[in-house]
């Protein structure tokens, strides 16, 4: 069994791989069957929500956060 990856696009979606369950705030479970991949909105403009249909880009979203760096021990 593989890890699940989540990864922050740059001015995207959020990438999930690695065989996620995605569920409403009902328990409902989402069909991702045979996607290895899944893009989730996080811009607020899909219209497939929670997932992304690529809205991001005509929205003019800007997320470019990063991770912050290890400190250093001194």
């Amino acid at each position: 069994m593989s890890d699940v990856v989540i990864k922050f696009r740059e001015n995207g979606p959020i990438l999930v791989s690695g065989g996620a369950t995605f569920t409403d705030h009902l328990g409902n479970k989402y069909d991702t069957t045979g996607q290895a991949n899944v893009a989730l909105c996080r811009c607020g403009h899909s219209q497939k929500k929670p997932f992304c249909d690529g809205a991001h880009k005509a929205a003019g979203f800007v997320g470019n956060e990063v991770a912050p760096l290890p400190q250093q021990q001194q």
